[in-house]
């Protein structure tokens, strides 16, 4: 039913006199950033200090069909600080509003998105649902931090006025959390998509199974779960997901236009799975179960059909819970693989995860194997030659960055640092944004990268504190390099829009690491 123009003025007027805030009347403030400190940064904003829109409890969140999840979001995230009632209306009647429209911009793409922000309104409009929500997330900057409170805070909210026009420099910018190291409850990792979409993050690259444990439930295999997930590192406990709580992270990702990745690496750091079911040793006898930090020891038995059949049916399974189109098959450090073997084994398993309506993603190393060029190996070495790599590329693989002595984010960030390790560097802040992914592999160009990945290993890491102390403030940095122009890279620029984004984690209370070479505020 559709309210008449009368009708909604009424109703929002008489819920707006019930959510005023007693600072409803107070003069407005200036706001803390503008249009120019978004980050990632935009590719083109012009600030208007003129054009400060104000949120009131009269305002309105008008949404054109197509937008109302989005719309729905933002209302969600701008309520519980405000207490307005912001409802989410067809058109705004001639009442102040915030406005979701969708068009046809060529200049923009899919997740692109302009915003105008005038004293009379905001616009944001974009081709599609994703380009609506990047926005907002640049959007949720231009208020002050303490829209971030899940308390009502009784002050004036003004929007920065100005304009953004925005779209990605690659199609990929994701994430990974490592949960086989340590297990992560579903609301945990819950937490770091909420944390991980405000920077216009699009991928969750979620790391199910290693050497420690195996996280996610097979029913064709049961005891990989209930069993194979019961160790961690250093004995500490472990878990899993049953499908039903996988499926549920794949959709809390989806409403935060996130797509997850699922990786069961192999045919190395296989432990845990070799541990459970002794007929996926060539000897038929388990191993013994391991709880330690090593690598490169675990190999499948690549002669045995049963190794198939077991690819095949943790394939199956994970594929019908998945709806993004790419299974991560991992294949990296598979040093007790002779490389004959490792061959004929990438060979076999490729087709499998096809067959399952499936793309194929890895380590770099399966780029070894001649894969399909829709196949994307993800390059997690420290940069420089790589014929493999830049062979894949040239027959038409997109590449996917994550050099671990840059993009790691479970790296130390000084020799002091309580969590991390330290193999492939210390990453401060500013060797972790001071890099290129078009000029990072030799034959690996701006069109052959596929995007950025950070990567959080756990070895060390138990906690939701702890995964926030390792990724802020440098996680944000590996988003702007995968989303914003390459014209805008500059450490002195970032650094400054970067202090300005610490009131807005203290508001969420995120545990960051406040590095001296930033000037927190």
């Amino acid at each position: 039913m559709r309210l008449s123009r009368a009708v909604l003025t009424a109703v929002v007027v008489s819920l707006a006199a019930v959510a005023m805030p007693a600072s409803a009347t107070a003069a407005p403030a200036a706001p803390e950033r503008g249009v120019t400190d978004v980050v990632p940064a935009p590719v083109s904003a012009k600030a208007d200090p003129k054009s400060d829109f104000r949120l009131t409890p009269f305002t309105v969140i008008a949404a054109d069909r197509g937008a109302g999840q989005v719309a729905d979001y933002l209302r969600g995230l701008l309520r519980p600080a405000t207490g307005y009632p912001l409802p989410v209306v067809p058109h705004a009647v001639g009442l102040p509003a915030i406005s979701l429209r969708l068009g046809h911009d060529a200049r923009i793409g899919t997740e692109g998105y302009e915003l105008k922000v005038a004293r009379d309104g905001v616009t944001l409009t974009a081709n599609t649902a994703d380009g609506l929500f990047e926005g907002v997330q640049s959007l949720r900057q231009l208020l002050p931090s303490a829209i971030e409170a899940k308390r009502v805070q009784h002050r004036t909210w003004t929007v920065a006025g100005g304009t953004i026009l925005d779209y990605p420099r690659f199609a990929d910018r994701g994430a990974m959390l490592d949960v086989a190291r340590h297990f992560f409850k579903p609301d945990q990792v819950k937490l770091y998509i909420d944390q991980i979409a405000q920077y216009k993050v699009n991928t969750l690259h979620l790391h199910l199974a290693d050497d420690q444990g195996w996280r996610i439930e097979i029913k064709s295999w049961p005891k990989l779960a209930t069993v194979g997930g019961l160790t961690a590192v250093d004995g500490d406990p472990g878990g899993y997901y049953t499908q039903a709580q996988y499926k549920d992270i794949v959709a809390y990702a989806a409403s935060r236009h996130i797509t997850v990745i699922p990786e069961i690496d192999m045919p190395g750091h296989t432990n845990a799975a070799q541990s459970t079911y002794a007929e996926l040793n060539c000897d038929g006898k388990a191993v013994p179960v391991r709880t330690d930090t090593e690598v490169g020891y675990s190999s499948l038995c690549i002669s045995s059909p049963i190794t198939y059949k077991f690819v095949e049916d943790v394939v199956r399974e994970l594929a019908a819970i998945t709806p993004g189109p790419f299974l991560h098959i991992g294949g990296d450090e598979a040093h007790s693989t002779p490389p004959a073997d490792y061959l004929a084994f990438e060979q076999k398993v490729q087709p499998i995860v096809a067959k399952y309506g499936k793309r194929v993603t890895g380590w770099h190393e399966i780029a070894k194997s001649n894969p399909p060029a829709s196949a994307v190996p993800q390059y997690w070495d420290f940069g420089g030659d790589n014929a493999s790599v830049a062979a894949a590329a040239a027959r038409g693989s997109k590449i996917l960055m994550s050099p671990a002595n840059y993009a790691y984010l479970d790296m130390k960030y000084d020799p002091s640092t309580p969590l991390g390790q330290d193999w492939a560097a210390l990453i401060e802040v500013r060797n972790g944004y001071d890099w290129d992914p078009a000029s990072l592999v030799t034959g690996v160009g701006e069109n052959q990268v596929a995007g950025v990945e950070a990567p959080l290993w756990t070895e060390t890491i138990r906690t939701s504190d702890d995964i926030e102390y390792m990724a802020f403030p440098r996680l944000p940095g590996i988003a702007e390099i995968g989303w914003s122009p390459r014209a805008t890279h500059n450490w002195d620029a970032y650094r400054t829009r970067l202090a300005k984004q610490s009131p807005r984690w203290t508001a969420q209370g995120i545990n960051f690491y406040r590095s001296p070479q930033v000037d927190w505020r």
